[in-house]
């Protein structure tokens, strides 16, 4: 990796791991209704499970997209289906009385979620194609770099999430909040969907 790239890898994986996305919408909800204690197993795991997805993507996985494209085709139907059902999961996750139910992500879920989460894939395949070069250290530089900011990003939504419980403490806000962020988890899908609509036939 040229030293030169540091400084605009740094930029993107700051910008890129703190802008909205399915895993910081889902923080955000986690923070709000379980509290920024019990988020932090799923803060942990995403961090942990996208910069060793990052690592994955840049010694293995572009080669075989590269070979077989109808893989990733695969991957972004798997990815939809799944978050269309965590989306749904979020808005029913306060009953009548007010309490939510169910429970956070554990370090594992979350871990695993990266590799459904297209956002996840994006910032992944852009920063191997743009800062890592055609070393093995330029890719474990650039995962080192999200394993760097990812987890400070991300704490940001689960902190706000959890200053919003303060807000929430209606049952009626709270079911308000949560179908809000559902309804903004699947829009986050937009851009991955769009492009296979348009490219439909009519």
């Amino acid at each position: 990796m040229d030293p030169a790239l540091f400084p605009a890898l740094l930029a993107f994986s700051f910008v890129s791991s703190i802008t909205p996305g399915p895993n910081n919408l889902m923080l955000l909800a986690s923070g709000a209704n379980f509290g920024f204690r019990r988020t932090l197993p799923h803060m942990f795991g995403v961090a942990a499970g996208h910069s060793f997805m990052v690592l994955a993507v840049g010694l293995f996985l572009m080669g075989l997209f590269h070979a077989l494209p109808v893989l990733h085709d695969a991957l972004t139907v798997v990815s939809v289906v799944y978050l269309l059902w965590l989306a749904w999961r979020i808005a029913i996750a306060v009953p009548k009385d007010g309490t939510a139910r169910g429970r956070p992500l554990t370090f594992w879920e979350a871990a695993a979620f990266q590799w459904v989460n297209p956002k996840a894939w994006y910032m992944a395949i852009f920063a191997i194609t743009l800062y890592a070069g055609d070393s093995t250290l330029g890719v474990i530089a650039v995962a080192g770099v999200f394993a760097l900011t990812n987890l400070p990003s991300i704490s940001a939504w689960a902190a706000l999430g959890t200053e919003l419980r303060r807000w929430l403490d209606t049952p009626s806000r709270l079911r308000a909040f949560n179908w809000t962020m559902a309804a903004l988890l699947v829009l986050s899908l937009w851009p991955v969907v769009a492009p296979y609509l348009r490219a439909s036939p009519p």
